[in-house]
């Protein structure tokens, strides 16, 4: 469990170990390491009472020379038969003061299940890479969490998992394994049942990765298993600062729902993001995996700015244009994707500030089928 506190000053952590568990308090700057002192003198005992009595007046405070505040230990009245931090941590939260952020759990698989009549199975799936070069890059993990939902976004069972590591034939380097925890040791030997994979998604309405345009490329090149699937992104496709959220990582997100977890391993990082799709939005009647269907089922044009003069590429850029680069069998050219009806107003925009003259762009449609391929 780890419990925050809010301080405009830098924060230190107080760490007070018992034999079943670690609980981090984050208290304002200045906080005596004396309280953890106290506290591991009594042992377990203590940990508990300290959240005993929570209302009763404080002990007497004392300011040393150095700026150091000490909190003077208090009687507390009574005991815990035995440690019940979830009790603790409705306690802390309930003063208004912490934040409390739980392990999260993985649901447990369902196994002997009815289907109901309408729901549809989805696949959320993650992969580590050697990088970030499509082309080049190899999979090291691949991570996927199956399970059911209704039309209307409710999610159900977990009905499977799957998860695998593989060597490949690039070198891991360090940084990789900086930012993953696989070493080329981890991998080395393990191959991907690609089968076993293909028979995982067969099933599945809709893909969802948390960032689809990266992932989705590895995954068609892994097996083209993934190709004619629906894919949703629920980074791209969901506006969550319009709920409250700080930013759209998966550690943020799931954070700021309540939760922490061991990021960035392929399957943990699906248990991560199922938890979010699921969580209720500030503000909104819905959860997450409704607002992600919705985006997902809408059509996008793509409208490719061809022979667009090269002094305006500022201005395309601004405007949310990318750029292609032609490799992929698709225009050497800036391209931009909207909802369809906004296309009239992005023609007026090309034709009078990019162009100045009359155009008529390559415009393509686009779908969840075709949406974040890497030929895209």
């Amino acid at each position: 469990m780890i419990v925050e506190s809010p301080s405009k000053d830098n924060c230190h952590t107080l760490r007070i170990n018992d034999l079943a568990t670690c609980t981090s308090l984050v208290c304002p700057a200045g906080l005596s390491t004396s309280l953890l002192q106290q506290a591991e003198g009594v042992g377990m005992r203590g940990q508990a009472d300290l959240f005993l009595d929570y209302g009763a007046p404080p002990g007497p405070i004392e300011t040393n020379p150095a700026d150091e505040i000490v909190v003077k230990a208090r009687q507390h009245r009574g005991s815990f038969e035995a440690p019940d931090y979830e009790t603790a941590a409705r306690m802390l939260e309930a003063t208004g003061d912490y934040r409390v952020l739980r392990r999260l759990t993985p649901r447990p698989i369902v196994v002997s299940r009815t289907p109901r009549q309408d729901e549809k199975i989805a696949v959320i799936v993650d992969t580590e890479t050697t990088g970030l070069d499509q082309t080049w890059d190899e999979v090291i993990e691949i991570g996927m969490v199956a399970f059911s939902y209704s039309e209307d976004g409710r999610i159900g069972d977990v009905i499977g998992t799957y998860n695998a590591l593989r060597e490949p034939t690039v070198p891991i380097t360090p940084e990789i394994t900086r930012l993953t925890g696989i070493t080329p040791e981890m991998v080395k030997g393990h191959t991907i049942d690609l089968d076993a994979v293909e028979a995982f998604i067969q099933p599945a309405h809709l893909v969802i990765a948390h960032n689809a345009r990266f992932d989705r490329p590895f995954c068609e090149r892994l097996t083209h298993g993934f190709s004619p699937k629906a894919w949703a992104c629920s980074h791209a496709e969901i506006s969550w600062s319009e709920y409250g959220f700080e930013g759209s990582k998966l550690g943020y997100l799931l954070s700021q729902c309540g939760w922490f977890h061991q990021g960035h391993r392929a399957v943990e990082d699906c248990h991560a993001l199922l938890e979010v799709l699921a969580a209720p939005l500030c503000g909104a009647t819905a959860c997450a995996m409704t607002h992600l269907l919705a985006s997902a089922r809408r059509a996008l044009l793509r409208i490719w700015a061809e022979g667009s003069p090269f002094d305006m590429k500022d201005t395309l850029k601004k405007r949310g244009y990318r750029w292609n680069d032609g490799t992929n069998g698709q225009p050497k050219s800036w391209f931009i994707e909207i909802a369809e009806d906004a296309y009239e107003a992005e023609m007026k925009f090309l034709r009078q500030e990019i162009y100045r003259r009359d155009v008529e762009p390559f415009t393509q449609r686009i779908t969840a089928l075709e949406r974040f391929r890497a030929a895209s």
